[in-house]
């Protein structure tokens, strides 16, 4: 998601899609979408078919990428949030942000 600089929704949009168990994502067309829209701030989010939203290894270093990304173009990232079932996780929440 794209956010204003008041954290208000510009515009929603899908990056990747994966296969069942995995999703290429690399930090430039992360931010190429968040970049070209003008967003101040944006909210990454993906799902994990499995039903267990516990971030992986890979989503905890991919995570930190896009931090580190986002930091050096500008543009704040609130939350990254793992979708599973009726579940969730979120990074912030986890104090991983």
């Amino acid at each position: 998601m794209l956010l204003d600089t008041k954290h208000r929704v510009l515009k929603t949009a899908i990056l990747s899609v994966g296969t069942r168990d995995a999703s290429l994502v690399h930090p430039r067309e992360a931010f190429r979408e968040a970049a070209g829209g003008g967003a101040a701030a944006v909210v990454l989010f993906h799902n994990h078919h499995s039903g267990d939203s516990t971030p992986s290894a890979e989503d905890l270093m991919l995570t930190a990428r896009l931090v580190e990304a986002g930091r050096v173009m500008g543009i704040d990232v609130v939350d990254h949030l793992v979708l599973a079932d009726a579940r969730y996780c979120s990074f912030k929440e986890m104090g991983r942000l």
